[in-house]
């Protein structure tokens, strides 16, 4: 269905995922080869999957996106599309991975939306985030988002049912910036040792300086996928601006225009081939431009 592919373009766009830390020194650009890139697919598609309603993710019958990781046995879902985002838990036994996957905005969902503007830094909740220093923020429309889902115990089922200690979270947009946030809230409140691996696409700036670091103070990141990947031209990645203290953290993976993925090293890269260098301003970029990029590269399933 078109409307199915139009989601599934998307989310080619634009991708995060917390990485251990480089070396002191800045490194250069490198490009990700063909075997590196497609090791992306499958969570392209659960990332598109998170805008299917809860009903047929519970099921997995949810078009080509569902069709494309037929392997994977869901656990629950939930939201409403409006004021609670779409998400989803289950396992994929050929990743040996928990997914956990949030639906990002949608321009007929205008409550997601406006979430989306309220531009105020607030410390983490200490209740849900237990011994995070209250110097570390977070936009507070992302912080409300993430509240209101409840995945730690689909999570927990997941882990006794198929026995792993390993969790993926994917989203796009605000999906995105919510996975982010419930990566560090699954961390705390799941068995040490767990490993938590999140990949998100056309991410917006979520949190300050302390939040973008924190991945690496509290030296989990390395057991994190490498990178975070943005599609050029995407308005989305560059807010809320740096002016007001926003932050990404470290680990782009950069689509360009050539159909090639770069690694941009640190936070924030301001060179060309990075999403701060080839989006310097809103007014270079577009909420348009988002459309053909990544998963143009894998075939649809049928």
């Amino acid at each position: 269905m078109l409307i199915w592919s139009t989601l599934s373009t998307i989310f080619s766009c634009v991708l995060f995922v917390h990485a251990a830390p480089p070396p002191a020194a800045k490194k250069g650009i490198s490009t990700l080869t063909p075997a590196e890139v497609t090791k992306f697919k499958p969570y392209s598609f659960y990332a598109s999957t998170a805008y299917c309603e809860p009903s047929k993710t519970r099921s997995w019958n949810c078009g080509f996106n569902c069709k494309a990781n037929p392997g994977f046995r869901p656990i629950a879902s939930g939201g409403d599309g409006a004021l609670v985002q779409y998400w989803y838990v289950g396992y994929d036994p050929a990743l040996q991975t928990t997914i956990v996957a949030y639906q990002g905005t949608k321009p007929t969902k205008i409550v997601p939306i406006l979430t989306n503007i309220k531009l105020t830094l607030d410390s983490l909740d200490s209740f849900l985030f237990p011994g995070i220093s209250r110097f570390v923020k977070i936009h507070n429309g992302f912080g409300e988002a993430q509240d209101r889902h409840s995945v730690l115990a689909a999570v927990k089922t997941a882990f006794a049912e198929y026995g792993t200690k390993k969790v993926t979270l994917v989203g796009h947009s605000l999906g995105g910036a919510i996975a982010l946030i419930s990566s560090i809230y699954l961390k705390l409140h799941l068995p040490a040792g767990t490993v938590v691996e999140t990949i998100t696409y056309g991410m917006p700036r979520v949190g300050n300086q302390a939040f973008a670091d924190y991945p690496t103070s509290s030296n989990f990141a390395s057991r994190i996928a490498n990178g975070v990947l943005r599609r050029r031209k995407d308005l989305v990645p560059i807010i809320p601006g740096r002016r007001l203290g926003f932050r990404h953290p470290k680990g782009e993976r950069h689509i360009q225009s050539s159909g090639s993925w770069t690694v941009c090293p640190g936070q924030d890269d301001t060179r060309s081939q990075c999403t701060r260098g080839s989006v310097p301003s809103i007014h270079a970029g577009s909420v348009k431009d988002i459309a053909v990029c990544f998963m143009r590269q894998f075939p649809t399933p049928t």
